[in-house]
């Protein structure tokens, strides 16, 4: 099921393209108004990892969740290895999730955090911003859910 690896690859490249866009256009500019009241481009630095967690750590945090994401990418390829070519829907979690993670990761060796800029929120309620990479390692994560549930949107072809 490495063949798979391609879905990473792409998550990566779109992850970094729009994390490139981001800074080139939404540096020491405004929110880009998307949907009123609802939806903005808003350029964000994050130091930490999910919803800001341990953003202000004093800096060992990076090292961290570098350290973290190679081990979960080791343990996703090892694992998309094993399935079997029924496991369609683990395949595409385990390669989302892997993209993810890798595109974070560039961000953090390259910059020493992570380029957020979706921004989602109704009134005084925000969600924290966000980029591609959490998008993929989000739905990754829901399919796998899914999959233990019981529930596959995904399936093999059969012939």
């Amino acid at each position: 099921m490495l063949h798979w690896l391609w879905l990473s690859v792409a998550v990566i490249a779109l992850d970094q393209l729009t994390k490139w866009l981001a800074v080139k256009f939404l540096f020491g500019q405004p929110p880009v108004v998307i949907v009123s009241g609802f939806f903005d481009l808003t350029l964000v630095y994050n130091t930490g990892a999910a919803f800001g967690f341990l953003r202000d750590a004093g800096g060992w945090q990076n090292a961290f969740f570098i350290g973290v994401a190679a081990i979960v990418s080791v343990l996703l390829i090892s694992m998309l290895r094993r399935l079997n070519t029924h496991e369609v829907q683990s395949a595409v979690a385990f390669a989302l999730i892997l993209g993810g993670a890798i595109g974070n990761v560039i961000d953090r060796v390259h910059r020493g955090y992570v380029v957020d800029f979706i921004h989602w929120f109704y009134r005084d309620w925000h969600w924290p911003a966000f980029n591609i990479a959490d998008s993929a390692i989000t739905i990754g994560a829901v399919l796998l859910v899914l999959d233990v549930l019981g529930i596959h949107l995904l399936r093999a072809r059969t012939s």
